[in-house]
């Protein structure tokens, strides 16, 4: 089995339909038992684990003293296999789940995602033990959210007000529904791919966590 890596790598590892490509930052000075996996981006829209979203978030976990794994969904970069309708790309992110368990079996599991990556870490928190839940402009009408368990860890959610691909007023509308509600964090002025506001998406995180 592939061992944690001591320095930043990417290597493959064995999914559900073939291999995986992962990218793990470790965090030398690391102040907590914790390992953060990020999920990137609509996988038929551009969407890789390299995303500036998904690189801000990784940056903003290994900076407050956690590991940080980073995954393409299958059919991505160098991972096997094709789009899944968010089934197959849940089924991804629990087999990389499963191996941060193996090799880091002490470590909490946090769990982010930016857009329809955000739906896929909420989904897999319904499911799994989460020390922290991070979701950014969840892509709720995308992925269809409306039948989620409950999601009982701590759940953060940051959504630009500004948002032109998933609309502001149905994330506020869908946090609403949840029982019970994640922390929201609404930022002035950021659309979707928050540009330009990339340190302000990172700050809002920290303050909040």
């Amino acid at each position: 089995m592939q061992s944690f890596p001591l320095t930043e790598t990417t290597f493959l590892l064995p999914g559900p339909v073939g291999d995986l490509e992962v990218l793990v930052t470790p965090n030398e000075n690391s102040t907590r038992a914790a390992t953060a996996i990020v999920c990137h981006p609509h996988p038929l829209y551009g969407g890789t684990m390299n995303n500036k979203v998904v690189t801000t978030l990784a940056r903003t976990f290994r900076d407050l003293g956690l590991h940080v794994v980073r995954f393409n969904f299958r059919g991505i970069g160098k991972s096997v296999g094709q789009y899944a309708e968010g089934k197959g790309e849940l089924d991804d992110l629990l087999a990389i789940v499963a191996w941060v368990k193996q090799v880091r079996p002490q470590d909490e599991i946090w769990l982010s995602g930016f857009s329809f990556g955000a739906c896929i870490a909420a989904k897999a928190a319904t499911q799994i033990s989460v020390a922290q839940l991070v979701t950014i402009a969840p892509a709720v009408k995308h992925l269809d959210m409306r039948d989620l368990p409950p999601i009982t860890a701590p759940w953060l959610l940051v959504q630009g007000e500004n948002d032109e691909v998933v609309l502001p007023e149905d994330v506020y509308a869908w946090v609403e529904t949840r029982d019970p509600q994640p922390k929201l964090i609404r930022l002035p002025g950021a659309g979707h791919f928050f540009h330009g506001q990339l340190m302000d998406l990172r700050r809002a995180i920290e303050a909040n966590l």
